[in-house]
């Protein structure tokens, strides 16, 4: 079970498992509820979403949480990412409040990061965390409509596209999903 209500995620998350022939379902999918968010990193807010999907599933569960981060703004929005968008997830307003805050700090460091903290849990198994970063640098305007949340504003590193305009294909490759992701695999079956 994927244990998230985000379908962007959820599809991503999919594409990554596909390949392994696992077949998945959300928990967005099934209507268990969502739980609550109490975690200060990215890692304990994935934690709780697996154990709480695992727990009431009785099957194993893997959760993200993930963010953007940004240098100028001490690591804002952070796990704060998707409060920012607000209760009706409006990435466009959340993209123009970090561009309004860099200008009100006249910052000029572009600098910033995706990270993404998956959980693996299962009844009666400790829960696993693996943890990819992506990093790069924020454009303004947003550029692209492809990918979801802060895709494009996020140019990654020895990029010139940003993760909404590139194709799905290579943003699964490099992204800090992929990369948490990959950390997963090799945990599981040893292979890189």
């Amino acid at each position: 079970m994927i244990a998230s209500h985000n379908p962007g995620k959820v599809i991503e998350i999919k594409a990554l498992v596909n390949p392994f022939g696992i077949v998945v379902i959300s928990s967005g999918e099934l209507g268990l509820v969502e739980p609550e968010e109490t975690g200060s990193t990215f890692a304990e807010n994935a934690r709780i979403k697996a154990e709480a999907a695992a727990m009431v599933a009785d099957e194993p569960a893997l959760s993200d949480d993930s963010g953007l981060c940004v240098a100028a703004l001490d690591g804002a929005p952070g796990v704060f990412s998707a409060r920012w968008a607000g209760p009706n997830r409006d990435f466009r307003a959340a993209m123009a409040r970090i561009e309004a805050e860099l200008k009100r700090n006249g910052a000029q460091d572009a600098r910033a990061w995706f990270v993404c903290s998956l959980a693996l849990a299962a009844p009666g198994q400790q829960t696993e965390i693996f943890e990819g970063r992506a990093f790069g640098t924020l454009i303004f305007p947003p550029r692209g409509t492809r990918g979801f949340g802060y895709d494009p504003i996020f140019v990654p590193e020895n990029y010139r596209q940003t993760f909404g305009e590139m194709d799905p294909g290579l943003k699964h490759s490099i992204s800090h999903r992929a990369k948490a992701f990959a950390k997963l695999v090799q945990s599981a079956f040893g292979a890189p």
